[in-house]
């Protein structure tokens, strides 16, 4: 018997100052079953950095050719690709070809040895752009995890603090392309 997804509910404040959008959100989010809390997670912080009420999670990691989140027009062009992880070139510079914008936010481990293997063949797109999140801090963001959560994001300067109201998680995701 294949098992199924697990649901999350999450209740976000997204207060982000660089980009002057402030709002709240009700997300639903499932967890695929070789998912991580902190893969998963990641796919909500990539909510919070690009909030828009247009923006919405894929069917994730069992759909190959939909990202973990995207954002369409009200024509369906897919304005911003979100994918979270280490993907494969080659489905990146296939997104690159579909959308206005593509974001990868990288991070795990052996994040380096990705970054050396695709940056050649990536970083001539350029509506491509690439975040890595440090290794403690994606853990850290995964253990924030629960069932049901209530969250708030506060963005300045590319720097964001993320709270429960008991954990404080704080990160800075980094450009990698130019």
């Amino acid at each position: 018997m294949a098992l199924k997804a697990t649901v999350f509910k999450a209740d976000i404040q997204v207060a982000d100052m660089d980009r002057h959008h402030y709002a709240d959100y009700s997300l639903t989010l499932a967890r695929h079953p070789s998912e991580t809390d902190e893969r998963m997670m990641v796919r909500l912080l990539a909510f919070a950095l690009f909030a828009d009420p247009a923006l919405a999670f894929g069917k994730g990691l069992c759909v190959d050719d939909e990202p973990d989140l995207w954002q369409k027009d009200l024509t369906g062009v897919i304005e911003r690709w979100i994918d979270v992880g280490q993907p494969d070139d080659k489905w990146v510079r296939k997104a690159c070809g579909r959308a206005r914008e593509v974001v990868v936010l990288a991070y795990g481990r052996a994040l380096e040895v990705w970054w050396s293997g695709v940056r050649g063949r990536l970083e001539r797109h350029g509506n491509l752009k690439v975040f890595e999140l440090e290794r403690e801090a994606s853990a850290e963001l995964g253990r924030l995890a629960e069932r049901t959560m209530r969250l708030q994001f506060t963005i300045q300067d590319g720097h964001v603090l993320v709270t429960n109201g008991r954990e404080t998680v704080s990160l800075e995701p980094r450009k990698l392309t130019a």
